[in-house]
């Protein structure tokens, strides 16, 4: 398979997994490994990079109109709702840029095609989603303490298998926040993240000596980005319309199939 359309496989994946409540990062080591990608782990973090840069642009493009105003807000300098909302999302980043900063080459030897551990954290997904779409219906707003707990989800799913959205809307939602609600600060709140995340792998010079092609990571910005795009309205919706439970049934397929290819490779 080249490289060119392995790259567009993977923005795709990338693309539609980001926002549906899958697993981006689960379904990008499961892709690897079905697709035979032997690339060194420094290479292969080089493509992930890329490929969450896409999808955080295109969540910038998505919600710009929300992003203007909370900078809007900000820049009157009072304590308003966009100052608020702006607090909540730095407080949410908080547990993840932790685990990011102090356990970074531990998390980057997770993304190394670990099959067996993308299946079981699928199924903590499954899970998750399933209860979630039992939650009832409010109309509660992101206080400071969900923006919290809403971020140690957020940190939790670090772990490949275990989607970030999915994490982060199913405990928004389980805290009894509306769900449009629980999804537009789900996707805001991993911007910022993703940002940090890039400028301290650009800074670090590790991703300096990969010898991955600029052709391979435009195709795949591009795809991710696209796809991206699309499925952030598309969840919105789904979200919006209880409709977890079929992602739920997803994740456990999909992660019958990783420890199933796990065990049958042992």
């Amino acid at each position: 398979m080249s490289d060119l359309f392995r790259a567009a496989v993977l923005g795709i994946i990338q693309g539609l997994t980001e926002f549906l409540p899958v697993s981006s990062s689960g379904h990008l080591e499961l892709a690897k490994y079905f697709l035979g990608d032997t690339s060194l782990a420094e290479e292969s973090m080089l493509m992930t990079v890329t490929l969450h840069a896409a999808t955080a642009l295109s969540t910038i493009v998505i919600f710009r109109k929300d992003i203007a105003r909370i900078f809007e807000g900000l820049f009157q300098f009072q304590w308003n709702e966009e100052t608020r909302f702006s607090l909540k999302i730095i407080l949410s980043m908080v547990p993840a840029a932790a685990i990011g900063i102090f356990w970074d080459s531990y998390i980057e030897s997770l993304f190394d095609r670990q099959v067996l551990l993308v299946g079981m954290m699928l199924v903590v997904t499954g899970l998750l989603l399933f209860l979630a779409d039992r939650a009832r219906l409010t109309n509660k707003r992101v206080s400071f303490y969900n923006a919290l707990v809403i971020g140690v989800a957020q940190a939790v799913a670090i772990l490949p298998g275990i989607s970030r959205s999915g994490a982060t809307i199913s405990t928004s939602v389980m805290l009894g926040i509306d769900r449009e609600q629980s999804a537009r600060f789900s996707f805001l709140m991993v911007v910022p993240l993703i940002l940090g995340k890039m400028a301290m792998d650009l800074f670090s010079g590790e991703l300096a000596h990969s010898r991955i092609g600029f052709a391979p990571l435009a195709i795949g910005f591009v795809a991710a980005f696209l796809t991206g795009a699309l499925a952030c309205v598309w969840m919105i919706r789904l979200v919006k319309s209880s409709k977890l439970g079929y992602f739920s049934l997803y994740c456990f397929i999909i992660a019958a199939i990783a420890i199933a290819a796990f065990f049958f490779d042992h």
